[in-house]
């Protein structure tokens, strides 16, 4: 959006200045800005409005928040999380905006190669506004030479989850909050991923901060969950010892 209102502005500027280039590449940047946040508003199931006016962070209403549940936060150390996944039959990881801040790409990539060497089927979900901009985690992965069919959309991927042995969340936050499915939360009605249908979820995230929704994330609270503080690709890179340890 911030891009658009850029390049509307440089457009102006260019009038303004009698400049065609100005006035054709602030055009550009703005029709491009304008139609990128349509796209991202419409995989949050939010209007540009809504988002505008702030549409997340104010909170579950009433009825939310009495319906919300609650829980403590199960932390997992490296060797745990290292035995569940290379013994487990098939992984889902879910990567965020966190893999792409750390720049993990080619530490999942490798963690990835080591348990489908030990057998075990890696598929990666991706949601369509995970990261900064749709496509953002395909390119990311693209980069890391993980094989095209292993990226699941989120439609194809989510019947999956209840079948997973273990999802691996790995920077993900709003994208994968279970709240989402519960009428007067801050999210309620956008789509999300089906992580806390798998078996055993195991999330890597620095600290408990929240998504850009600004709320609490009820998956980390969920008793199948275990928490892996670290930054993305210190965990990723500590799993790869520990796995390659067994």
């Amino acid at each position: 959006m911030l891009n658009s209102f850029t390049g509307t502005a440089v457009a102006m500027a260019g009038f303004v200045l009698n400049n065609v280039v100005l006035i054709i590449a602030g055009a550009l940047v703005g029709a491009s800005g304008a139609i990128l946040t349509k796209l991202m508003a419409d995989a949050m199931n939010r209007s540009v409005m809504n988002i505008m006016i702030g549409g997340f962070g104010g909170g579950d209403t009433a009825a939310g928040a009495a319906a919300g549940v609650g829980g403590s936060v199960r932390e997992l150390g490296v060797d745990d999380a290292a035995i569940q996944l290379a013994y487990a039959q098939s992984v889902i990881v879910v990567p965020g905006y966190g893999l792409a801040v750390a720049q993990a790409q080619h530490a999942v990539r490798e963690l990835a190669e080591l348990l489908e060497d030990r057998g075990v089927d890696v598929k990666y979900a991706i949601h369509p506004v995970a990261g900064r901009m749709p496509g953002h985690m395909n390119v990311l992965l693209a980069e890391a030479n993980v094989p095209y069919p292993q990226l699941r959309e989120m439609e194809d991927i989510n019947p999956e989850f209840e079948r997973a042995d273990v999802a691996l969340v790995v920077g993900a936050n709003d994208v994968t909050n279970p709240a989402a499915r519960r009428p007067g939360s801050p999210v309620s009605g956008m789509p999300i991923l089906d992580v806390d249908h798998a078996k055993n979820i195991i999330v890597i995230k620095r600290s408990m901060g929240r998504g850009y929704a600004g709320i609490d994330n009820e998956l980390y609270t969920n008793d199948k969950t275990g928490m892996l503080f670290a930054d993305a690709k210190e965990g990723l890179a500590n799993l790869v010892s520990a796995v390659k340890a067994l």
